[in-house]
């Protein structure tokens, strides 16, 4: 699996490669993101939400508490999408009272933080994301998988630099 690596420099950075990596997404996919605490995991993800079209940037938080969120895009194409935060998460019974085997039973994209601590397996397309904090409001961001989602021709590093623009 090969992995690309980007840097953004602001929260708003991050938000918008969210968003345009969201242009790339279909369903099934599981998004699995690691990183420190405060890393900018959910901030990704909000823009891989909107970026959906499933939620405003404002509805999305971390789902710390409530260990996951569901959002649906209404309309001709709609799609549900499940955020699942696994920071909480102690061992095998409380993962398996999460009902992930469940959600991915149906079509959807599952983004899930903390993901080292998902032990279930699928066979869904996924994309692997590691965020680290640079200092500041810079964040590396490191994406491995992507290149099963390649039609539109779009890197990590072009995504990035549309960013830019």
């Amino acid at each position: 699996m090969q992995a690309e690596e980007i840097q953004t420099s602001s929260a708003e950075e991050t938000t918008e490669f969210g968003r345009r990596l969201a242009a790339r997404l279909s369903v099934p996919t599981l998004v699995l993101l690691k990183g420190d605490l405060g890393a900018g995991k959910t901030t990704l993800t909000k823009g891989i939400i909107a970026g959906l079209g499933a939620a405003n940037e404002e509805e999305v938080t971390s789902p710390t508490f409530t260990l996951i969120h569901v959002f649906q895009r209404p309309g001709a194409q709609p799609i549900k999408v499940y955020h699942a935060d696994l920071y909480r998460i102690e061992g095998a019974q409380d993962l398996d009272s999460l009902g992930l085997d469940d959600i991915l039973s149906e079509p959807c994209i599952l983004i899930v933080e903390w993901s080292e601590r998902l032990t279930l397996r699928s066979d869904w397309p996924v994309i692997r994301i590691e965020l680290e904090h640079l200092g500041g409001d810079r964040r590396g961001i490191r994406i491995a998988g992507l290149e099963g989602f390649s039609a539109a021709g779009n890197s990590a590093s072009r995504i990035a630099a549309q960013n830019a623009k």
